[in-house]
């Protein structure tokens, strides 16, 4: 369990921006994952918007920024990139698969990841270098890495609907997905600490599946366990600090994706009762 954290922990710190160009690593199987970068455009207050598109042979998946047990988030280093101050990714809604009694969440066939990034400098150029690690499975996982350098001029007004398409594909924000009452309640465990979210949801179609984030990568959450009562859903899992003993949880910080068959539901923040 620590191992697969540490792992996850080091993944989830940064995401990807490759080229238009797809290049696997020396040792690992070549022509399994192609990469793409969709160039996007600018905002009015001076962000760029970029696409990621990820493609993989028939039948094959890669992973959400929270794979699940049985998943390998991305892994990005951004050594050289220059006129970059920030980024942050807009994840398109996942899909849950089971393999062999475990769940992971991510993508089949292909993906196109939307990424917002903050220049230094909305005049200049973007430069972004480094190199992209995901996993990707069918009947087996293996390691893709892909190496990128490119640049992304500034001035781009022209929106992408391809983009544009996987921005609309996102989680619905609670709020506007006819959100009630929310109630968290925590207790201490050997471990860590036990979560217990209780709230007011229309049904997002199916046999749902929720995924339970914090604020702090240094914690380690268990799948959920999710059962539903007419529009009460129950959401359970455990925590643990990756160096072990206690910690504090921000409420504020607890992250709550609710994955149907109809739509997905991000609710954020989870208070006392």
């Amino acid at each position: 369990m620590i191992r697969r954290f540490l792992f996850s922990l080091a993944a989830i710190t940064a995401l990807s921006i490759p080229v238009a160009q797809s290049a696997l690593a020396e040792g690992t199987v070549p022509t399994l994952a192609q990469l793409e970068v969709l160039p996007g455009w600018d905002r009015a207050d001076g962000t760029r918007v970029v696409g990621l598109h990820i493609t993989l042979p028939p039948g094959w998946k890669t992973y959400w920024r929270a794979p699940g047990d049985a998943g390998i988030p991305p892994l990005i280093e951004l050594n050289g990139s220059r006129n970059l101050s920030a980024m942050v990714p807009e994840w398109p809604t996942p899909h849950v698969f089971s393999q062999n009694g475990m769940r992971s969440v991510g993508y089949r066939d292909d993906v196109i990841l939307p990424i917002i990034l903050t220049p230094e400098s909305p005049d200049a150029p973007i430069s972004l270098r480094g190199r992209l690690q995901i996993g990707i499975c069918k009947d087996i996982c293996v390691p893709a890495e892909l190496m990128f350098d490119a640049a992304l001029p500034p001035g781009s007004a022209r929106r992408d609907p391809q983009i544009s398409a996987a921005l609309a594909d996102r989680p619905v924000a609670g709020r506007d997905a006819g959100l009630g009452r929310i109630t968290c309640s925590v207790s201490v465990t050997a471990d860590g600490l036990s979560l217990s979210a209780d709230f007011l949801l229309p049904s997002t179609g199916g046999t749902e599946y929720a995924v339970v984030e914090t604020a702090n990568p240094e914690v380690w959450v268990a799948e959920a366990v999710t059962r539903r009562r007419g529009d009460m859903l129950h959401v359970q899992t455990e925590m643990m600090h990756v160096e072990g003993g206690g910690f504090a949880l921000d409420r504020s910080g607890i992250r709550i994706t609710v994955l149907g068959s109809d739509r997905a539901v991000d609710i954020q923040g989870c208070p006392a009762p």
